[in-house]
C-alpha cells in the first residue's frame, strides 16, 4: 500500500485516542450538502505511468490561458512576467529558503523582504507595509480585525464594490469572531452607492475596493472624510496592483489600511495560487498590523544589516497577544514581485499601467460596436463590465467554443442575483494584441 500506509488497526487506535467513534465523526461540522456522496470518478488503481497518462488526457481538456485570446480577470490577471524573474527565484538559495525564524542567518531573505515592503509602501502611498499575506482576500479579513483592535469597535461596513470572494472571507471570520458585519448590495457600474450613510459611531471600518468588482474606479476621499469624522478607519482594497501606476494611490486619498493582491507583478495565474497579499498602513498603527515586518539596522561593526522588527503572531509571542494566525508571508512570491518591480522601475511601472488602460479602452470601443452590447463603466482601468442581450454565462461558453476566453460572468461570483445574469466582466492587459481584440469582437458578434 504505497500511498495508504495506515492499517485498520492504526486507524482504530488513532480514533480511540481522540475519542471519535469513526472517521465520519471528524467531518460533523461540514454540512451534509457539502460532502461528496461516493468516490471520485477516477480509476481505482493503476501504475504510475498509466496515472500520468490519465492526468495528461484530463489536463488536455483545459484551454490554456496563453493558447487563445484571453480576457479573463475578476481578481486574477494575466500579465507578461519577464524570464529573468523565474530564473532568479529558482536559484537554490531562494527556492529552498523559508521564513526567517533565525534572522542572523537569513540576511538575503530579510533584505528582499525589506525591499518588497518599501515598494509596496511607495506604490500604495502608505507609511509602512508588512512582509506580505497569503493573498488579497485573507489580507482583507485581517485588515478588518486590525481595525477592530485600533478603534475598539466591533462593526464593519463592506461596500458593494468589494469582490464577493473577499467579502466571503471577511464573513467567514465574522462567523467565528465577536463582531458585526454589514455587507452592502453589489454596486453595479453607473449606479450610486451611499456607503457614507452606513457609517455610525459604532463603525470600526469601511471596506471599499478600487477598481471595484465591476471595474469601476472610485474616489475614496469623501468616504475617508466621513469615516474619520465618526472615528472609523477606511480600508482600501486594490485587486489589480498595476492600476496604481496611473491611479491615485489609496494613501493619498485618506485610506488608513491598504490591502492588495500582488499577483499581477511577477506571478502567473497558476490556477489560482499561490498569490501574494499586500498589506500597508499608517505608521501609528504599525503595532496592530498582522504578520511580519523587516527592518534595517547596523551591526556591532557599523555595517548595514536587516532584522525581523515585528513578528506579532502566535508562533513568536504569547497566543493571546498575537494579532494573527493566518499571515504567513508568501516569501517566494514576494521575491518574484520584488524582482519584476525592480526590473520595471518607476517609469516602467507607470508605462505598464498606461499600456493596460489603453488596451482596455481599445477593447471596450470594439465591443461596444457589437449590436446588443452595452458598456456600463464610466471610469475604469483595465477591466470593465458589459451588459449582453442574453445570459453572460452562456455567451462565455459559446465564446470558448470559438477559441476566445471572453471574461467572467458576474453570476458566477454572485449566484442567485438576477440583476447580474446578463453582465460580463472583461479584462484586457498588455498581453492582448489588435488581433486578439478583433477575434473577440468577431466571435461575440457571431455568438449574439
Amino acid at each position: 500500500m504505497r500511498y495508504l500506509p495506515l492499517t485498520e488497526t492504526d486507524r482504530r487506535e488513532m480514533l480511540g485516542v481522540i475519542g471519535a467513534k469513526g472517521v465520519d465523526e471528524l467531518f460533523r461540522d461540514v454540512p451534509e450538502s457539502a460532502r461528496r456522496d461516493g468516490l471520485v470518478d477516477l480509476p481505482r488503481r493503476n501504475g504510475e505511468l498509466e496515472v500520468e497518462r490519465i492526468f495528461e488526457r484530463m489536463a488536455a481538456k483545459n484551454v490554456a490561458a496563453g493558447s487563445v485570446p484571453f480576457f479573463v480577470g475578476g481578481g486574477a490577471y494575466r500579465h507578461h512576467v519577464p524570464a529573468t524573474v523565474d530564473h532568479l527565484i529558482q536559484r537554490s538559495e531562494f527556492l529552498t529558503s523559508y521564513t526567517p525564524y533565525q534572522p542572523e542567518i537569513s540576511q538575503g531573505t530579510l533584505q528582499y523582504l525589506f525591499e518588497f515592503q518599501t515598494q509596496v509602501a511607495m506604490i500604495t502611498g502608505m507609511d509602512v507595509a508588512n512582509a506580505s499575506m497569503y493573498d488579497g482576500s485573507t489580507g482583507c479579513g485581517e485588515a478588518v480585525l486590525m481595525a477592530h483592535r485600533v478603534t475598539k469597535r466591533r462593526k464593519a461596513v463592506l461596500s458593494g464594490t468589494l469582490h464577493p470572494q473577499y467579502a466571503a472571507v471577511v464573513k467567514n471570520l465574522s462567523d467565528f469572531a465577536d463582531y458585526k458585519l454589514e455587507i452592502m448590495a453589489p454596486a453595479l457600474p453607473g449606479t450610486s452607492e451611499d456607503v457614507i450613510s452606513r457609517i455610525t459611531d459604532e463603525t470600526s471600518c469601511v471596506v471599499v475596493q478600487t477598481p471595484g468588482f465591476f471595474g469601476e474606479l472610485h474616489d475614496l476621499r469623501p468616504i475617508a472624510e466621513a469615516a474619520h469624522a465618526k472615528g472609523a478607519l477606511l480600508i482600501a482594497v486594490v485587486p489589480e496592483i498595476v492600476s496604481l501606476g496611473v491611479v491615485t494611490p489609496p494613501g493619498e486619498m485618506g485610506a488608513d489600511i491598504v490591502v492588495g493582491e500582488g499577483q499581477s507583478i511577477g506571478n502567473g495565474l497558476n490556477f489560482g495560487g499561490p498569490y501574494v497579499g499586500l498589506f500597508a498602513t499608517r505608521e501609528k498603527y504599525v503595532r496592530q498590523m498582522p504578520g511580519r515586518l523587516c527592518g534595517e539596522t547596523v551591526d556591532a561593526d557599523g555595517k548595514r544589516g536587516y532584522v525581523l522588527t515585528l513578528s506579532t503572531r502566535e508562533q513568536h509571542i504569547r497566543r493571546e497577544k498575537a494579532t494573527s494566525n493566518i499571515c504567513t508571508n508568501s516569501g517566494l512570491c514576494c521575491l518574484a514581485f520584488t524582482i519584476h518591480m525592480s526590473l520595471l522601475g518607476e517609469d516602467g511601472y507607470r508605462q505598464l499601467a498606461r499600456i493596460n488602460h489603453a488596451a482596455a479602452v481599445k477593447l471596450a470601443e470594439r465591443l461596444a460596436a457589437v449590436p446588443g452590447v452595452e458598456i456600463l463603466n464610466k471610469a475604469f482601468f483595465n477591466e470593465f463590465t458589459m451588459r449582453l442581450p442574453r445570459p453572460a454565462a452562456d455567451v462565455v461558453d459559446a465564446l470558448a467554443e470559438k477559441g476566445v476566453l471572453g471574461g467572467v460572468p458576474a453570476s458566477r461570483l454572485l449566484p442567485g442575483a438576477a440583476e447580474v445574469e446578463d453582465l460580463l466582466i472583461v479584462a484586457s492587459t498588455e498581453i492582448n494584441t489588435d488581433a486578439d481584440r478583433a477575434a473577440y469582437a468577431a466571435a461575440l458578434k457571431e455568438v449574439l
